[in-house]
Order: structure tokens, then C-alpha cells, then sequence
């Protein structure tokens, strides 16, 4: 559905609301001590969540995403810093989630080329 507001009837927001599901699964599917990150026993651990992004995602990662979370009552671990550029780009475009261009955790992962390298080339 398209947001119903001149100017960004070309967003979809449908997409947001799942995407802290999404960050907080693959931690899940990954290690079964995911919770040491987004939400550790030990309240005064220092965890900073810092998230690379486009400029077209600023708005959903420092008010969709962090509202999602509180929304539950639950201490999850919060977004510290976002880093954002131009855009994410991927060989000859942007990243595109509905277009399929780009490089996702799945994809990343079942290479088995170290996250450290994944960091540098993003």
C-alpha cells in the first residue's frame, strides 16, 4: 500500500513494520545466544547497535524501527548510530529488497566469505 501522503506515494510502508522481525531473527537463526545482543540479561552491558543504510531509510531506522521495539516493553538493545551514504550500491545500482539487486544475510552467509570482508566491500 502506498503511503497516503503527497510526495511519498511512491514509499510502502508496509515493508517496516516486519523488518525489526527480520534483524532480530536472523541474529536468532544464527546463534542461539542472539540475545546477548538484542537483549542481554545484564542491563548494564553496553551494546552499541550501529546500522549502515541509504539516505532513503533514515526515516524508518531512527523512528519505525526504535518505536516497534519500545512498543513492546521489552529492553531490546536500540539503535546507537546510523551510518548512512548517498546509497547502498551493488554492482551497476542501489539495493533494491523488492527488485532483488543486492546482497542479503542469506545470501551473505551461505558463501562462507568472513563477515570482516562483507563489512569492507559494503
Amino acid at each position: 500500500t502506498p503511503v497516503p501522503l503527497d510526495g511519498y506515494t511512491d514509499k510502502v510502508f508496509y515493508v517496516w513494520f516486519d523488518a525489526p522481525i527480520g534483524y532480530i531473527s536472523i541474529t536468532m537463526n544464527l546463534t542461539d545466544d542472539w540475545k546477548q545482543w538484542w537483549m542481554p540479561d545484564n542491563q548494564d552491558q553496553q551494546i552499541d547497535l550501529v546500522q549502515f543504510m541509504g539516505k532513503d531509510n533514515i526515516p524508518f531506522h531512527s523512528v519505525i524501527f526504535p518505536s516497534t521495539l519500545l512498543g513492546t516493553s521489552k529492553p531490546w538493545t536500540m539503535v546507537h548510530h546510523l551510518a548512512t551514504t548517498e546509497y547502498l550500491n551493488y554492482e551497476d545500482g542501489k539495493f533494491s529488497k523488492s527488485r532483488g539487486i543486492g546482497v542479503f544475510g542469506n545470501d551473505a552467509r551461505s558463501t562462507g566469505i568472513p563477515v570482516e570482508v562483507w563489512r569492507y566491500y559494503l
